[in-house]
């Protein structure tokens, strides 16, 4: 059945926003109604879980007052509190694993060309599009395997796991990003350094690494963001103890969705939100354009 915009486009053309801000839109041209209209109408469903994060009730869908007993929840709640720690956990340290990896593959393909970087490319290519229940399910035989038939306790431990599922996406895009942006730059500034005499390992912390900072922390960033919103691999690969958010949150639809879980998604998006925005400061603040910004976080 086709979804039907009518509310959002009668919203744009109200009086209810601001006449700058339908100026922007220039909300009484057609081709715009049918642009930004299902974007605005896909975009309700997402104000309504913020709204109803201060929700006061048992349920998420049953409106009671307004309050912030759901936000309070997650420190006072231990099954809320610890998915929620579990998750920015396991985030932060797949993050600095998959910029560590990440930045070294990134600065090797573009100061090392080779016929190796093609095949290369290809390979993360081939990890960025192979859809997350594929990796699941190839992932969870060999941590059994290296944990049970080999002996090898680590793979046994639920962060290991989670560390693991979330960095392998996160170090393809890390890789893209930091490819990016030094493919831009000129290779000169680290023949000069060369040619100063100064050593490789001297070359690559004063020169090429400053040089590549702003796509580190953009990679990092969107490590991170993105191994808070890993699902289906962490469900996986996930053992009892360490269970992370989204996989809470599945569990939860059995028995109802509850205010708290809005309360955090809400949280989440704000972190995601400053992410993203602390990546376009921090590439803007290193003198990229707007395009630049766009291809470096595109991986292009």
């Amino acid at each position: 059945m086709p979804t039907d915009f009518a509310p959002a486009t009668r919203l744009l053309r109200s009086k209810l926003l601001p006449e700058r801000i339908r100026a922007i839109l220039n909300v009484e041209s057609g081709y715009n109604d049918g642009l930004v209209s299902p974007i605005f109408g896909m975009a309700l469903p997402i104000a309504v879980v913020i709204v109803y994060s201060f929700n006061v009730g048992r349920l998420l869908i049953s409106w009671d007052h307004f309050g912030f007993d759901s936000f309070a929840a997650i420190v006072t709640k231990p099954a809320v509190r610890d998915a929620v720690l579990v998750s920015l956990r396991t985030g932060l340290i797949a993050a600095v694993l998959a910029t560590a990896l990440g930045t070294l593959a990134g600065i090797a393909m573009a100061r090392t060309p080779g016929k190796w970087v093609p095949w290369f490319l290809g390979l993360l290519l081939l990890i960025s599009v192979t859809p997350e229940i594929v990796d699941a399910v190839a992932l969870l035989p060999w941590v059994v395997f290296l944990g049970q038939d080999l002996g090898l306790s680590i793979f046994n431990d639920g962060t290991v796991r989670l560390v693991i599922g979330q960095s392998l996406f996160s170090i393809a895009i890390v890789s893209y990003i930091v490819r990016a942006r030094l493919v831009g730059l000129d290779a000169r500034l680290e023949e000069a350094s060369a040619d100063l005499y100064a050593r490789p390992l001297t070359t690559f912390f004063k020169v090429t690494l400053p040089l590549a900072m702003p796509a580190v922390l953009a990679g990092f960033l969107l490590s991170f963001t993105l191994g808070l919103d890993n699902t289906i691999v962490s469900a996986f690969v996930q053992v009892s103890g360490t269970t992370p958010w989204p996989v809470y949150v599945l569990s939860a639809l059995r028995s109802g969705l509850r205010p708290e879980i809005a309360a955090v998604s809400t949280i989440m998006l704000v972190l995601t939100l400053g992410a993203l925005a602390l990546v376009a400061l921090v590439l803007k603040k290193a003198g990229d354009s707007a395009a630049d910004i766009a291809r470096t976080m595109a991986g292009g």
